[in-house]
C-alpha cells in the first residue's frame, strides 16, 4: 500500500509498505479521509520520531475483521481514536481519561495517512464508532478534533449567558466558537492575526471580531456592555496571544490553555493581581475521552456543528506535503482532508 512518510514539514515522501496483517480482536481499515491537524505541522514535536506516517483523524471502511470481533463487520463505516483510556486507573475513574498511561502508549498502525491502518484490539475495544449513512467521511474524520473541544468546554465550565472570547480563529478556534453557540454562550467574540480567518470567524458564528493588533481589552468592553470576558479560549500557542489572555478575563473568570506553545515558554503570572485579587482560573485541556468521541458524533450527525463547510481543501495522498504546507502557513485555508483511495 501507499503511504505518506513524514521526515519533516518539508520533507514528506510517497512510499510503499506491506498492508498490516491483523491478528485476533484486530480489525483493518480502508482509509476514506484523513483530516490534517495543526499538531501534525509541530515540526520540534514530530522530528524526534521520524520517519513515521503521521494522521489521526481517520475514517474509513472495515475491510477486516479478526477473530472474536462482534461490534464491527466488513463494510461498516467508522472512526477510530488514536489514543485510548484503560478506563480502570486511577486517572480514568476521577475522570482524567487523557492522562492515562495507556492512552498514553496506545495508537495505531501506521497512522492515517495511508491507504490502509490496523485497529489493535485495545484500539477496538474501546475507540471505534460507526459513522451515521447521512455524515459524509470527511464529516467524519472532525469526530476526534471536535471530541478535544469538547473536553475543553468542559474542563473549562463554559455556562449558558456567558461572554467567550476565542483567541486564534484557526480549525480549533473555529470548532470552539460553534460549540459555544450551540450550547447557549450569551456573545461569542474571536480574535486573530488574519484577515481571511477573522472572516471565517464571522462565518462560523462570532457575534464580533477584534483583529489581534487592535486594543483588544477596549474592544471587548465594547461589545460586551463594559466587561472583558467570563471565558477566554486560547487556540493558538503564541506566546504573545497567552500572556495577552490574562488581560482579556473578567474577574472570577477562567481562561483555557488548549494550544500547545513551543517548548520552553514559560508565562510569568502574578499570582496576587490574577489568583488572589480577581479570582481567576487558569486550566488546561488534552484530547478527548470516548463520551466525548461520542457526543461529537451525534453533534456532527444532528448538524449542529456544521463541519463540511470547514473543509477548504481535499488533498490525495501523492499531495500530502502541499497539504502540510497549507496547514503549516496557516493562511486561507481551513480544514485540509487528505483522500488516500484518489
Amino acid at each position: 500500500m501507499r503511504v505518506a512518510m513524514y521526515y519533516n514539514n518539508k520533507d514528506i515522501r510517497i512510499e510503499e509498505m506491506s498492508v498490516p496483517s491483523i491478528g485476533p480482536g484486530e480489525v483493518l481499515v480502508r482509509i476514506e479521509a484523513s483530516g490534517i491537524c495543526g499538531s501534525d505541522v509541530m515540526e520540534w514535536y514530530r522530528i524526534k520520531r521520524a520517519p513515521l506516517v503521521l494522521g489521526h483523524e481517520i475514517a474509513g471502511e472495515v475491510v477486516e475483521v479478526g477473530e472474536g470481533v462482534d461490534r464491527y463487520k466488513k463494510g461498516d463505516r467508522v472512526v477510530a481514536s488514536h489514543h485510548v483510556p484503560c478506563n480502570t486507573c486511577r486517572y480514568c475513574l476521577s475522570g482524567h481519561h487523557t492522562v492515562c498511561d495507556t492512552l498514553r502508549g496506545t495508537s495505531f498502525d501506521p497512522g492515517g495517512f495511508a491507504e490502509y491502518v490496523r485497529l489493535p484490539a485495545i484500539n477496538v475495544d474501546r475507540g471505534v464508532y460507526h459513522v451515521p449513512n447521512e455524515v459524509s467521511f470527511e464529516e467524519a474524520t472532525f469526530t476526534e478534533p471536535l471530541a478535544c473541544v469538547l473536553r475543553g468546554q468542559r474542563i473549562l465550565g463554559l455556562r449558558p449567558g456567558e461572554t467567550v472570547l476565542v483567541i486564534g480563529s484557526g480549525i480549533a478556534g473555529l470548532l470552539h466558537i460553534q460549540l459555544a453557540c450551540a450550547t447557549g454562550a450569551g456573545r461569542v467574540l474571536a480574535t486573530d492575526i488574519s484577515d481571511a480567518r477573522l472572516r471565517a470567524a464571522r462565518t462560523f458564528g462570532a457575534d464580533a471580531v477584534i483583529h489581534a493588533g487592535d486594543n483588544v481589552p477596549s474592544e471587548i468592553r465594547r461589545v460586551n456592555h463594559g466587561w472583558l470576558a467570563d471565558k477566554v479560549l486560547v487556540c493558538t500557542g503564541a506566546t504573545s496571544a497567552n500572556l495577552q489572555a490574562l488581560e482579556f478575563v473578567e474577574r472570577g473568570g477562567a481562561v483555557l490553555f488548549f494550544a500547545p506553545t513551543d517548548p520552553g515558554v514559560i508565562l510569568p503570572i502574578s499570582v496576587n493581581d490574577l489568583f488572589f485579587r480577581n479570582d481567576v482560573t487558569l486550566t488546561t485541556s488534552y484530547a478527548g475521552s470516548p463520551a466525548d468521541h461520542i457526543a461529537a458524533m451525534e453533534l456532527i450527525r444532528a448538524g449542529r456543528i456544521d463541519v463540511g463547510k470547514m473543509i477548504t481543501d481535499r488533498l490525495s495522498l501523492s499531495e500530502t506535503s502541499k497539504g502540510f504546507q497549507l496547514v503549516a502557513e496557516a493562511q486561507e485555508s481551513i480544514k485540509v482532508i487528505v483522500e488516500p483511495q484518489r
